[in-house]
C-alpha cells in the first residue's frame, strides 16, 4: 500500500533531508587520502545528533553504523572500517536521517585524491542517471519511464545498471511501496501520482551488473570486480514536479 504524504508530511521530510544534504557536503572536505570511512561514519553520526537528528540505519536489523560506505567494487552496504582511503579510490557514503519520525535517504559517490578518467566518467553518469530519472518523476508519467530514462542513459554511456537493488517509497518507515527499478520500459508500471515519496538511486558498473554478496550478509559487490558507483536522492511527486528533499544546492 502506498501512503501519499501531505504537504506537510513533505515538508517535515525536507527538513530532515537538509540535514542530510548539508552532512554530505561537510563530508566532501573530509574525503581525503588516509582517512578511514570509520571516521566518516563518525563524523556523520555526530553531526546528524548535534542537528536533533538520529542516524536511521544504526540498529536497523542488527546494523552497527550510521552509515553504510561502499567502496570500489562495493555496490552498497559496505561497512565503514578502520582501512584508510588511498588516491584513486571511491567510496559511496549512503545515511538516512530521522528528524522528529520524518525520514530522508541520500547517497553520494566520491573519488579520493586522483582517480582514473574511467572512474571519474563513471561517477559523471551514475550522478546524470539519477537526474534524468528525476526528470521522469512527474504527476501522470509511471515508474517505468524512470526506470528506462536510467537504463537507456546509462547504458549508451558504455555501463550497465544494477538490478537487484532499487529505489523505494519513504515516510514513518525507511522502506516503503513502492519500489522504484532504475532498468524498464517506457510508459510500463505504477502511475505517478501527487504525495508520492520515494528514492530514485542507481547503482552503476563499470561492467557487468550482477552482484555478489558478502559473508557478511549485507555488503553486495560487482561480480566481476568492476567499480560501481551510487547517487540518491528523496523526492517528492508535487503539481509543480519533482521535489527533491535531499537536495545539496538548496
Amino acid at each position: 500500500m502506498i501512503h501519499l504524504k501531505t504537504k506537510r508530511e513533505i515538508e517535515l521530510m525536507r527538513e530532515a533531508g537538509q540535514i542530510l544534504a548539508a552532512c554530505h557536503k561537510e563530508i566532501r572536505k573530509l574525503i581525503q587520502p588516509g582517512i578511514t570511512s570509520l571516521e566518516i561514519d563518525s563524523f556523520a553520526e555526530d553531526f546528524i545528533k548535534k542537528n536533533g537528528a538520529t542516524p536511521e540505519q544504526k540498529g536497523y536489523k542488527g546494523y552497527k553504523y550510521a552509515t553504510c560506505a561502499s567502496i570500489n567494487d562495493e555496490i552498497c552496504h559496505g561497512f565503514p572500517r578502520k582501512t584508510p582511503l588511498k588516491s584513486g579510490d571511491i567510496v559511496t557514503i549512503d545515511m538516512v536521517v530521522n528528524l522528529g519520525g520524518a525520514l530522508a535517504d541520500s547517497a553520494w559517490s566520491y573519488g579520493v585524491g586522483e582517480i582514473s578518467p574511467k572512474a571519474q566518467k563513471l561517477l559523471d553518469v551514475t550522478k546524470t542517471a539519477m537526474y534524468k530519472g528525476i526528470e521522469q518523476a512527474v504527476i501522470g508519467n509511471r515508474l517505468g519511464d524512470i526506470g528506462h530514462a536510467i537504463q537507456s542513459y546509462t547504458e549508451g554511456e558504455g555501463f550497465s545498471v544494477v538490478r537487484d537493488f532499487i529505489g523505494h517509497g519513504i515516510g514513518p518507515t525507511m522502506h516503503e511501496e513502492p519500489q522504484v527499478l532504475h532498468y524498464g520500459l517506457p510508459n510500463k508500471g505504477l502511475r505517478l501520482k501527487e504525495g508520492m515519496v520515494f528514492t530514485i538511486e542507481p547503482m552503476v558498473n563499470v561492467g557487468r551488473y550482477q552482484t555478489t554478496m558478502d559473508k557478511n550478509g549485507w555488503t553486495a559487490r560487482t561480480i566481476d570486480g568492476s567499480l560501481s558507483a551510487q547517487y540518491e536522492h528523496t523526492l517528492a511527486i508535487t503539481q509543480d514536479g519533482p521535489y527533491i528533499l535531499t537536495d545539496q544546492d538548496a
